[in-house]
């Protein structure tokens, strides 16, 4: 069993920042790319920003320079930062893990969290 589970959401000024985090857990044997996806009410759900094991990152045009990506063993986090209305949305962290009991990566994803920017 592997689990992905978000954490840190809630209610931001505009302006203002937020830290999202994301944990992997479970039958884990080795945890490729780690991301963020967010969907805003009636829109698809579209890439924020992701990670490799190696540290290399890709951001969402619209929020480079204001969001950093992060990961640390099974983490992965989401620093954002002079966040504006068009953030709000619920905030999906995925992870591509090789588990202990398959030979081939698949994807995990985490309910999400709902971010609001509003004052």
């Amino acid at each position: 069993q592997v689990q992905v589970v978000e954490s840190g959401g809630g209610l931001v000024q505009p302006g203002g920042s937020l830290r999202l985090s994301c944990a992997a857990s479970g039958s884990i044997f080795r945890i490729n790319m780690m991301g963020w996806y967010r969907q805003a009410p009636g829109k698809q759900r579209d890439l924020v920003a992701r990670i490799t094991s190696g540290g290399s990152t890709n951001y969402a045009e619209s929020v480079k320079g204001r969001f950093t990506i992060a990961r640390a063993a099974n983490m992965v986090y989401l620093q954002m930062n002079n966040v504006k209305s068009e953030v709000t949305a619920v905030y999906h962290c995925y992870a591509s893990i090789r588990s202990t009991w398959s030979a081939s990566p698949y994807d995990y994803w985490g309910v999400g969290t709902q971010v609001t920017v509003s004052s």
